[in-house]
């Protein structure tokens, strides 16, 4: 096998095992750790530390340690947040979540930094396009990393599900559940059954045991960059000074389509947040237990990958402001059903609908909202993402802030005008570009060129 391809995989399926476990955990958080909201108090602190971390860590890691100890170092990072989950406490999970959120700026800068230089290293040596390697290193990359939300989910609810306590749920229990959802630690029998020690116990094991085989192929495996390589990355990498990049972040809020993107770069937050954070708690295990959790993620995340897929390939044909379109009336019509919607046992196909339509929602917020960030921006793209993912963290740190101090149908109407506010400034800024480059179709102006590149890496 080529050596370069190998790297790749190595990294991918890394990236696999670590993610199965972390993505298993932060679906579970909301109803494993609800008392006193510390599940969603933990990931809002992951995302209030990535925000930090993204600002500062990577460059410095990765000229000290290289790319190869950058990755390993900062999947320990990822480990020692299954290990706080072992004795969930606020003095073990929110530490833990700050050293996670920490290792994460640094674990992907790194892991697109050396997919970046592998595909140029294999371009010179081939005599091939450099940009087109990189590109299908990135394409294996997520089309082998995606997968890990569904065998994150899947682990847990074959784990959970072995639980012999089997609660049945009166009518009266089910009227806590949903948008109207009584603000208490535990919303009915089914929520209050929580799984015995043991099969916790068991799952943290095999997250701790997945996140420990994913640091081991990346020492064992993973070839250290060659230095002349090496040497050079490290100069684009350094070349702004920290505080140069920190406040090109700040000085591309000059831009008025970027001021007029953050509502919809937070919103993309706030939804992610809301399904994860309370979907999962009021809807799923208060009315049919936290087992079925994972199911209910697994199928979001192959729906998510199935349509990330086909938008990027349809987009050239139906431009983004169509999808932009179909994603908003999908979410809003989510967020109406949720309002009205009493969950009940009975309903279980019901369960999954929401989670599939949202998957299709998301799938256009995050690769239309990134190509949508390449095309506007294409000579400032490092301060541009920089924006993207301090906003979207943002909106994340809030929604799952608030998670546990508001009712669900609360949230519902936050969510919903967030939504309107950013189709309106998503409007704007459709306008202003067409004001700009009048005869000049936006929509379809490269509208192919960014959901998978490695600017978005991050």
């Amino acid at each position: 096998m080529e050596r370069n391809l190998k790297n790749v995989l190595v990294i991918s399926f890394g990236f696999l095992l670590l993610f199965t476990a972390y993505g298993g955990l932060q679906s579970l958080q909301s109803s494993l750790n609800s008392e006193e909201g510390l599940g969603v108090a933990s990931l809002s602190v992951i995302y209030a530390a990535l925000i930090l971390s993204s600002m500062f860590l990577p460059p410095i890691l990765i000229k000290n340690l290289g790319c190869k100890w950058t990755i390993a170092i900062s999947m320990c990072c990822y480990i020692t947040f299954s290990l706080g989950n072992f004795y969930a406490s606020w003095y073990t999970l929110i530490p833990t979540s700050v050293i996670l959120g920490l290792g994460g700026a640094p674990l992907w800068s790194a892991k697109c930094t050396y997919l970046t230089i592998a595909g140029t290293s294999y371009a010179q040596k081939a005599g091939k396009n450099a940009k087109d390697i990189i590109n299908q290193y990135f394409g294996l990359f997520f089309l082998v990393f995606q997968s890990s939300g569904i065998w994150g989910n899947l682990i847990s609810s074959l784990i959970l599900s072995q639980s012999s306590t089997k609660v049945e749920i009166s009518e009266e229990d089910l009227e806590c559940c949903g948008a109207y959802n009584c603000l208490t630690d535990t919303t009915n029998t089914t929520g209050s059954a929580k799984p015995s020690n043991s099969l916790i116990y068991t799952l943290l094991g095999v997250y701790t045991a997945s996140g420990v085989l994913a640091v081991l192929l990346v020492i064992i495996f993973l070839d250290q960059i060659k230095s002349d390589q090496a040497e050079t990355e490290k100069e684009k990498i350094q070349a702004p000074s920290f505080w140069s990049t920190f406040l090109a972040t700040f000085r591309h809020l000059k831009d008025k389509r970027q001021c007029l993107l953050i509502p919809l770069t937070m919103y993309s937050g706030f939804e992610q947040g809301f399904l994860s954070g309370d979907y999962t708690k009021v809807y799923v295990t208060c009315a049919l237990g936290i087992q079925y959790v994972g199911y209910v993620m697994i199928c979001f995340a192959a729906v998510n990958s199935l349509c990330s897929l086909l938008f990027g390939k349809i987009s050239q044909f139906t431009g983004r402001k169509l999808l932009f379109a179909l994603a908003t009336v999908t979410n809003t019509a989510c967020i109406i059903a949720l309002l009205l919607w009493k969950p009940h046992p009975k309903q279980l196909a019901v369960f999954f609908v929401f989670p599939a339509l949202w998957g299709l929602s998301d799938a256009v917020w995050q690769t239309q909202t990134n190509g949508l960030y390449g095309i506007l921006f294409e000579e400032h793209k490092e301060a541009a993402f920089a924006n993207y993912r301090l906003w979207e963290s943002l909106g994340f740190v809030i929604a799952f802030a608030y998670s546990t101090k508001l009712q669900a149908y609360i949230k519902l109407y936050i969510l919903l005008s967030v939504l309107m506010l950013s189709m309106v400034t998503y409007g704007a800024v459709e306008y202003l570009e067409a004001k700009s480059s009048p005869g000049t179709p936006t929509a379809t102006k490269k509208e192919n060129g960014g959901p998978h590149s490695q600017e978005t890496c991050m």
